[in-house]
């Protein structure tokens, strides 16, 4: 900050020593700044504190002073949040671009000092935890033999990351085998205030991640980003965005017995579906929050994605303080986190009258044991209602044509079973976003223990696996005495990462596989994680049930979603007798009472003294210690992308799109994982028979999310998820197409080879919610490279409009009310968009539509290019050109 007109520096004296602080409550004069929701407080300081006249200006400071929850003006800020979190998948393509653009400012400039000029500018931490997958299951040495195959199929990874972490500065990596990012961000890397240069000011970040809003969870603003934005930030630039509206959530009572926060998540999401909160920010308040500990919280925050808010938000508390006390944070940190919110009117205080631009509220003594599924995380069902939902599904949305009855003899591990429509076969403990808390993980091993005890175990066809988000989770099982009965049941760790929850579940056993694929039977999942979209978790199966830990354990015994939990017996104990869920299910006093003998700050401070080290592999992989990497052609894993190449000194101007045709037409809920999926890599797939031709052999194959890193494999991956149904192509399901110039059906990369060819520019039609789920910029990325220049929808989830725009991809909206079909259109037309350069923010272009038989369908798009910035972006081709373009005029 180069001056301080509004008086509002300050220095304090706290137990880190005299420091800087910037009083929001100097800004009184302005607005109400005691009235702001706590979340919109924490953007206040930001552009208070980083005010320079110039980047963020007086403007910036008096749009968020004056914030109204109730008339949110269209006012653009420009926001600094004060890091950046990173995954090792979308990590890898962001410091990919980061050397890339190293690469081109040299060629740019000449100069191979200019190199330096790309680095992070605020600290950047990635955490690696994506690659780690369920090879081995139900074994002891399930986490050595996952491990082992994680590094032969990620060396070449983790050597570029080795290789950043010391070429650039302010990036540091936390290795594999440690815990998922978010948990770890949660434990260990936030501070909630941050102290720098001598200043205090609140801990924020952004991440690569749709799930960094777990964070929110501990009273830290952060939110996931494409990792194009991401990237913009790590090289010093701003946020621009629009003040969001908040969504006021009060929650009131307490729990019941028999009640998990994960039961609460999903009853949270289902209310904050129904009610809207795309693109703004949900604060949570209320009597409730008095005794709801940060674990439960991290839990709520963690699903923001999927109830579509931006943010989650829990202000700072006491109990906030209590879990930085417990996680091991310093006593003098925590004492300065108490003093600056107090100070700054950041505390939570449900006294204070803050204004929401909408509110709802939930009685938390209301909330019933429930699962999500089968194919989004908003369909809650009662658990009680579980069996008769399946019942209705089955023969509805999961209905197989050619599929049906009871599969017999199927033989594996020496046992002989019958399989049939609603079989588990994946259970398993997975995701941050309940193994961060410690009583739903005791829960689960509970359950265990009592099922155990009575003879009761896993069915033969069910994959049981335990992913844990943190090291300290197996420390308090172990303590507990709980981890050698979920051993016992099949839930041996098999690495801490993500695992399942994206996809990395790794193959079904072939028998249980081939009898799926043979009689087409509709497998299911359980799990414990925060995303069951088609196609995420495992290739074989059909309808996925997002669940509590306990739960997960609960129909890793019954085998099959076709049961009443509530009424049916899970099983036969050793003297003949019926077993119930109800008899295995702990009280809660029993819970917390283990929850408080076993975990422990000792036990985070050991996990996390030594959190850079890595394991024995980890330390021997060798780096070049060269500021610029060093591209190598036959490499399968990293290319340097076409993105910067012969960029030229100045941008182009807008210019219209003609001629373009459809290459797919889409229907509602596309999600990221559709368009860029994560998961396998089809051996007879585009992107499996180029690596197949690389000479990869298949078991090395690995996954698209590890292979970011190369566009060759990422653009022939991109709309390849097995469960894309394209409408120009109705009796195909997979990454299929209409190639209208051949009129024959092909993959997508191949039409759009064609496409290119012919000089056809290409448009994909949508419906609503398009781009939903993961933060994936390579869903942008892979579009753009197909050759798309605009996608046309009838609504977006706001990270891929942001990444699309990011990319240089025009994101239009059909008329209000409108869609594809309304107008008439099916995807064979030709089109032409009437876009220019003088295009501004919130306009509309003529779109028209030529059918082959001569007709025409004319109507006016919404142009989702948000703010004056994002118009450049798309004119730059993108995000980072922009930031090239402009180090490279100053170099």
């Amino acid at each position: 900050m180069t001056s301080d007109p509004f008086s509002a520096r300050q220095v304090i004296t706290t137990p880190l020593g005299d420091r800087v602080v910037y009083r929001i409550g100097a800004l009184d004069a302005m607005g109400d700044i005691d009235s702001l929701p706590y979340s919109i407080k924490v953007l206040l300081e930001s552009v208070l504190r980083n005010h320079d006249g110039s980047v963020i200006t007086d403007a910036d400071v008096k749009a968020v002073a004056t914030y109204d929850a109730r008339n949110v003006s269209d006012a653009q800020i420009a926001y600094k949040p004060a890091r950046v979190v990173l995954q090792d998948f979308t990590g890898v393509p962001a410091v990919v671009d980061l050397a890339a653009m190293r690469s081109a400012i040299v060629r740019m400039t000449g100069d191979e000092a200019s190199a330096d000029l790309v680095n992070p500018q605020v600290q950047s931490d990635l955490v690696i935890d994506h690659s780690v997958q369920v090879d081995a299951f139900n074994t002891p040495d399930a986490l050595g033999i996952n491990s082992s195959f994680e590094f032969e199929r990620n060396n070449e990874r983790y050597e570029f990351l080795k290789w950043g972490q010391s070429a650039f500065s302010n990036f540091s990596v936390v290795p594999p085998a440690t815990g998922i990012v978010h948990q770890v961000n949660l434990e260990y890397l936030a501070k909630v205030v941050w102290d720098e240069d001598g200043a205090l000011y609140p801990d924020s970040l952004v991440g690569t991640d749709s799930h960094t809003t777990m964070i929110n969870g501990l009273g830290v603003v952060g939110w996931g980003v494409g990792g194009i934005e991401a990237e913009a930030v790590m090289v010093g630039q701003p946020i621009y965005m629009l003040l969001p509206e908040v969504v006021g959530f009060e929650l009131t009572g307490v729990l019941p017995d028999g009640a998990t926060a994960t039961d609460l998540v999903l009853r949270v999401t289902e209310m904050l579906r129904e009610h809207g909160v795309v693109g703004r920010f949900v604060e949570f308040f209320g009597a409730g929050l008095d005794e709801m500990p940060v674990a439960n919280r991290a839990t709520l925050a963690n699903m923001a994605p999927e109830y579509g808010a931006t943010v989650g938000f829990f202000p700072v508390d006491s109990l906030t303080l209590d879990y930085m006390r417990l996680s091991g944070r310093s006593e003098k940190l925590i004492e300065t986190v108490e003093q600056y919110y107090k100070l700054q009117g950041m505390w939570r205080d449900d006294r204070r009258s803050i204004n929401y631009s909408s509110s709802l509220a939930l009685d938390m003594s209301t909330v019933v044991p429930s699962l999500a599924g089968p194919k989004r995380p908003q369909d809650r069902i009662a658990l009680t209602d579980m069996k008769q939902q399946w019942t209705r599904d089955i023969v509805g949305q999961l209905a197989q044509p050619d599929g049906g009855g009871v599969v017999h003899d199927v033989e594996y591990d020496g046992a002989t079973f019958d399989m049939d429509d609603g079989h588990v076969v994946i259970a398993a403990i997975t995701s941050c976003t309940n193994t961060s808390n410690p009583e739903v993980m005791v829960a689960a091993g509970l359950v265990a223990r009592n099922a155990a005890e009575r003879g009761l175990n896993r069915k033969p066809w069910v994959k049981t696996s335990l992913a844990p988000g943190s090291k300290v989770v197996t420390d308090y099982l172990d303590k507990a005495g709980l981890s050698s009965f979920l051993e016992e049941i099949g839930f041996f760790t098999v690495g801490y990462g993500c695992t399942t929850c994206i996809g990395n579940s790794g193959p079904i056993p072939e028998p249980i596989s081939d009898a799926i694929a043979d009689h087409s039977l509709v497998a299911t999942s359980v799990l414990s994680g925060n995303r069951n979209f088609e196609g995420r978790i495992n290739p074989d199966v059909r309808a996925s049930y997002l669940a509590s830990p306990p739960l997960v354990v609960a129909y890793a015994i019954a085998g099959t979603v076709n049961i009443d939990l509530t009424s049916d017996p899970l099983g036969v104990d050793r003297h003949g007798n019926n077993v119930y869920l109800a008899d295995l299910w702990p009280s809660q006093e029993e819970i917390l009472e283990v929850v408080s003998a076993s975990l422990s700050r000792e036990q985070f401070a050991k996990e996390y003294a030594e959190v850079y080290d890595g394991s024995p592999q980890w330390q021997a992989i060798e780096t070049t210690g060269e500021s610029l990497y060093e591209w190598a052609d036959s490499s399968t894993y990293i290319q340097e992308p076409p993105f910067f190449k012969d960029l030229a000194p100045e941008p182009s101007p807008l210019v219209p799109i003609s001629g373009a045709r459809a290459l797919l037409k889409l229907g509602d809920s596309i999600t990221t994982d559709h368009i860029s999926p994560a998961g396998a890599i089809g051996p007879t797939t585009p992107a499996g028979e180029f690596l197949a031709g690389a000479g990869v052999p298949q078991r090395l194959f690995n996954s698209y999310g590890s292979r970011r890193g190369n566009d060759r494999v990422m653009t022939r991956g991109t709309f390849a998820n097995i469960r894309v149904r394209n409408q120009l192509v109705p009796e195909t399901e997979g990454g299929w197409t209409m190639d209208f110039t051949t009129g024959e059906v092909s993959s997508v990369y191949e039409a759009s080879l064609n496409y290119a060819a012919a000089g056809i520019p290409l448009v994909v039609l949508g419906g609503s919610d398009y781009g939903m789920g993961s933060s994936r910029d390579w869903a942008a990325k892979g579009t753009f490279l197909l050759g798309v220049k605009a996608v046309i929808t009838t609504s977006y989830e706001r990270i891929h409009r942001s990444n699309l725009v990011m990319m240089g991809v025009l994101p239009l909206q059909f008329p209000e009310g409108s869609d594809a079909d309304s107008l008439g259109l099916d995807g064979t037309e030709t089109f032409d968009i009437a876009l220019d350069d003088s295009l501004m923010p919130g306009e509309t272009v003529t779109v028209t539509a030529r059918k082959s038989d001569g007709s025409v369908v004319e109507f006016s798009a919404l142009a989702r290019v948000d703010t004056a910035i994002e118009i450049e972006y798309l004119r730059h081709g993108g995000i980072l050109h922009m930031v090239l373009r402009q180090m490279a005029a100053t170099d």
